[in-house]
């Protein structure tokens, strides 16, 4: 088992990780039967394809210092305490938004341990910058599952 990775192959994987995540969110976008749940995985195809770009441009050297700004986003923990469902072609939105939820979940932990083993530089902060682009996918599911699960009813 490979113990040390040089910068290119974090990077690699990375972006093959991004490729699936998106064939993944394009699959669950064609199974689902709710209209809204299918635009939401094409939301996150959308942003997936994003980080696959930026991955790949810095691979290439086009990205130099200063090119990513992170943001402050907050974790609601939901999925810390739901298990995945089964994915299903006739799954509940709800259930939709869990799975897609700790997909992110995943992403950020990965990105975040990556991120860990690495000294400061241009390289943690690229994957601090997609550990925290992947909790913000994280807070934004896991928000429309909360609207889903537990809807606002006319008494408050």
């Amino acid at each position: 088992m490979q113990t040390t990775f040089t910068v290119h192959d974090i990077l690699e994987r990375a972006c093959q990780k991004e490729i699936l995540s998106q064939m993944l969110y394009k699959d669950l976008a064609q199974k689902m039967k709710k209209q809204e749940a299918a635009d939401a995985f094409n939301e996150l195809v959308k942003q997936e394809f994003q980080h696959q770009l930026l991955i790949e441009k810095y691979i290439n050297g086009d990205i130099g210092e200063g090119g990513l700004s992170p943001e402050h986003v907050v974790d609601y923990k939901l999925v810390e305490k739901l298990e995945q469902p089964e994915i299903a072609p006739d799954m509940e939105l709800k259930d939709v938004f869990l799975v897609a939820a700790h997909r992110e979940k995943m992403s950020h932990e990965l990105y975040s341990r990556l991120a860990a083993m690495h000294q400061s530089g241009r390289i943690k902060k690229l994957l601090k910058e997609l550990a925290s682009q992947e909790l913000k996918h994280k807070q934004i599911v896991e928000y429309l599952y909360s609207e889903v699960a537990f809807p606002q009813t006319d008494g408050g």
